[in-house]
């Protein structure tokens, strides 16, 4: 059927009318991984864009697991022996300094061991094992030299960490930087654009965290001599997303 002369110029009123709605967009979704994405926008341009910032610094803590395990004919002579060796490596830290309240108990268990048909108890096996937390890294080797030295062929070095006791002021560093690594981004985005950066609409954030850095554990043979360690350094991350009014 014929269209009518009326009909063919509203159809192309309305095609006029969607192309000129769509140059108001909204350019946002930006990251270091991804370009920006344009979603339509009836009443504002604006630009979301995700900053990151990292600081370096060097860990001041080191924290020690370790353990004390015996095996035994029966349950009341493993505990004892566990324990009273335990105690003694407890005792030489405090004795060279490291305060009581750097030293917690994480565990304390008593296992039946089989015998090869896997019914009867043979023996039994006792752990007890501690955090110690060393503020004074020039300890730290003698430390560990003395958990060694007093728990013998007992000991078991389960894990030993660096960390950064207190690293708010890496974190702030490390938030500044990534608010400015956005505001780069997004300042890139809107020249791109042909549009003028405006105001902050809305920020928010993630990371700050510092985990500690694990070394690797040794067998009490490996730590007869004095232990070697290096804190190295440790990497505070954050990140920030922010929306700013493209003008």
């Amino acid at each position: 059927m014929p269209i009518p002369a009326r009909a063919k110029t509203s159809g192309l009123k309305l095609a006029a009318a969607a192309a000129v709605g769509g140059t108001a967009m909204m350019l946002a979704g930006c990251d270091s991984q991804s370009g920006p994405t344009l979603q339509p926008s009836a009443d504002t341009r604006q630009v979301t864009v995700v900053g990151a910032g990292q600081v370096q610094g060097t860990p001041d803590t080191l924290t020690v697991n370790a353990s004390m395990e015996f095996i035994a004919p029966d349950a009341t002579t493993a505990m004892n022996q566990t324990n009273e060796r335990q105690q003694a490596v407890i005792d030489g830290l405090a004795a060279m300094g490291i305060d009581r309240k750097d030293i917690a108990t994480t565990r304390a268990d008593l296992q039946p061991q089989y015998g090869s048909d896997n019914t009867s108890i043979a023996a039994y096996r006792a752990t007890n094992s501690i955090n110690v937390k060393i503020r004074d890294l020039n300890k730290a080797s003698n430390a560990i030299g003395l958990v060694v030295g007093t728990g013998g062929n007992a000991t078991r070095i389960n894990s030993i960490s660096y960390s950064i006791e207190d690293d708010s002021q890496l974190v702030k560093d490390a938030r500044a930087r990534a608010f400015e690594d956005a505001r780069d981004r997004a300042s890139q985005y809107a020249q791109l654009s042909g549009l003028n950066l405006g105001k902050v609409i809305s920020i928010s954030e993630s990371g700050g965290e510092t985990p500690p850095v694990p070394m690797p554990a040794a067998g009490p043979r490996a730590m007869e001599a004095a232990v070697p360690l290096q804190p190295g350094q440790q990497t505070v991350s954050f990140s920030v997303t922010v929306i700013w009014q493209l003008d």
